[in-house]
């Protein structure tokens, strides 16, 4: 099958012309090793530690099986032998040439803890997540979303346009490779091997579960409460374990990709903020889809959830941009007593932009209310926007885009 080009795809040739080791780390199925193997595989050896003998002999004796796999090499699920970590050290130490290691895994925090404590200042690490919007429906190159005027006019252009059905048919569909390239085109059938696969391979390596059919429903759980705070009392409530089980079992879901937070944005000035409660995010809104039982983007469209799984949509959409690129992202969103809220603030170039994420194709001037309470801040409030379903680019006035999610 034709490979799929990766936004990702210069950065990952750029450092592997620099550095000896290269980590690629994100969730399972996201298109890793396929991307390293397509732009860098031929010459290379590749051996994955997915194989339970490959890995007992990396584990056993790392220095044997380097012998075996000389450089340049690429080695896939690498977290799986962290024993490999310090003979790599070595081998960069004696003169390595950029590219000899290129790895990935998909326990990224635990990759990266290893990497720092072995391999410090002798690696480069990337993030890979699922296929964005922009590698599926548009072209040319993609920009870190941002809501300046001339840069949103440049974006444009290279989006596909769409209407509220096609949005969530997005939206429905998820971003991960082998589903959508077609390989494996029924959806129900991929995303419960997903599951298994992601519990049997991820979970069970770092905890012993009891029952993890309880763990499938405490991920159920969190998936119905995509794009809302998080309240971690009511989510253990509903699965009946422990708080403290909750939380831990969060940090797994978090420590392998599948969900991430947006911290609540606070300063010396702003002291009515909601603190220390994130909102929570999965990175493939089709696990959400196919978790909470939506059978079609119609019944989603309309569904209980439809506004929380367009936000949640919008900003790992909007997150993707940035993690591409290589870089880092500023996003928070704003709560307080008072219920004044911001989806999601950029925080780029000195200045906070707002953003409010809703359904609607007419956005009404009401919905940036809430930007206001940003002028109390030490950071000056920039340009804003409304994330909706309108068709083309537009504003509300002068500090207040339009921006259509086709075009993130």
């Amino acid at each position: 099958m034709e490979y799929m080009k990766r936004d990702i795809d210069p950065l990952v040739l750029e450092v592997a012309g620099s550095y000896s080791a290269v980590i690629i780390t994100g969730p399972r199925q996201v298109g890793k090793t396929t991307t390293i193997r397509s732009l860098l595989g031929e010459g290379r050896r590749f051996v994955s530690l997915d194989d339970k003998e490959s890995r007992r002999l990396a584990q056993a004796d790392p220095e044997l099986f380097l012998s075996l796999n000389p450089a340049p090499v690429i080695i896939d699920e690498v977290q799986y032998a962290p024993e490999l970590f310090p003979y790599i050290k070595m081998e960069i130490d004696n003169g390595a040439p950029a590219g000899s290691f290129l790895m990935t895994g998909s326990q990224m925090y635990k990759l990266m803890k290893l990497a720092g404590e072995s391999l410090a200042g002798r690696t480069a690490i990337l993030r890979m997540t699922g296929l964005s919007q922009h590698e599926i429906y548009a072209s040319g190159e993609c920009l870190p979303f941002t809501v300046d005027l001339n840069a949103l006019q440049k974006r444009v252009p290279y989006g596909r346009p769409t209407d509220v059905l096609g949005q969530y048919e997005r939206i429905w569909k998820g971003s991960l490779p082998a589903h959508i390239s077609g390989k494996h085109a029924n959806r129900d059938v991929f995303y419960k091997g997903y599951i298994d696969s992601y519990i049997d391979r991820d979970i069970k390596d770092m905890v012993d579960l009891k029952d993890e059919f309880i763990f499938l429903d405490f991920v159920r759980a969190a998936a119905c409460r995509a794009g809302q705070m998080l309240n971690i009392h009511a989510l253990s409530e509903d699965v009946g374990v422990s708080d403290e089980t909750a939380k831990i079992w969060l940090g797994y879901m978090e420590k392998t990709g599948v969900i991430f937070y947006l911290r609540p944005f606070s300063n010396n000035l702003l002291q009515r903020t909601i603190k220390k409660t994130p909102k929570l995010y999965f990175f493939d809104t089709g696990l959400v889809a196919h978790l909470t039982k939506y059978s079609s983007p119609e019944i989603l469209m309309n569904g209980a959830i439809n506004g929380a799984i367009l936000e949640n949509y919008v900003v790992s959409e909007i997150i993707k941009t940035y993690t591409n690129n290589g870089l880092e992202y500023y996003a928070h969103y704003y709560r307080d007593v008072d219920a004044k809220e911001v989806d999601m603030i950029l925080e780029n170039d000195g200045e906070l932009h707002p953003l409010e994420i809703k359904k609607t194709s007419s956005p009404p001037t009401e919905l940036t209310r809430a930007f206001k309470v940003l002028d109390k801040a030490s950071v000056p409030r920039g340009t804003g926007a409304v994330i909706c379903t309108k068709k083309e680019l537009s504003a509300l006035d002068k500090g207040t885009m339009i921006v259509p999610v086709w075009a993130i």
